[in-house]
Formats: structure tokens, sequence, C-alpha cells
């Protein structure tokens, strides 16, 4: 197995020192392959998208414009 370091805020390291009890490394190690199988997934549902970045882009700005217009934030 190999072995990863990483950062982690001083707040957080002070809960995981008071409970030493807890697995901390498979909590992070369950959490990666969370995140891992999401990405996979959904390298699998855009292998045949033609949709460029841009146009994802340009989609997420329509999305929040007409939220913050339902919301009353825009003029």
């Amino acid at each position: 197995m190999t072995n990863m370091t990483l950062a982690i805020p001083e707040e957080l390291h002070q809960v995981m020192k008071k409970h030493k009890e807890v697995k901390w490394s498979e909590i992070a190690r369950q959490a990666l392959w969370t995140q891992a199988r999401k990405v996979e997934l959904m390298d699998k549902i855009l292998v045949n998208s033609e949709l460029t970045e841009e146009d994802a882009e340009n989609i997420g700005h329509k999305i929040k414009q007409e939220i913050a217009k339902k919301h009353g934030l825009t003029q």
C-alpha cells in the first residue's frame, strides 16, 4: 500500500489528537474511495459527451443568474 501525506487545519488536528480511538486513516481511505468512485462514474458518463468545458461554464453561469433573479439578488 502506498503512503500519502496531506495538510490539515490545526483545529482538525486537535480533534484528531483528542480522539485517538478513531481510525482516522481508515476514514480518510473511505472518503478518498467514495470520491474516486464518483470521479470514475463521471468519466464513464462523459466519455461520449460533446459538451466542452466552456459550454459547461456558460450553462453554470446562466443557472446562477436565474437563481439570483428568482431570489431578487439582481437588478
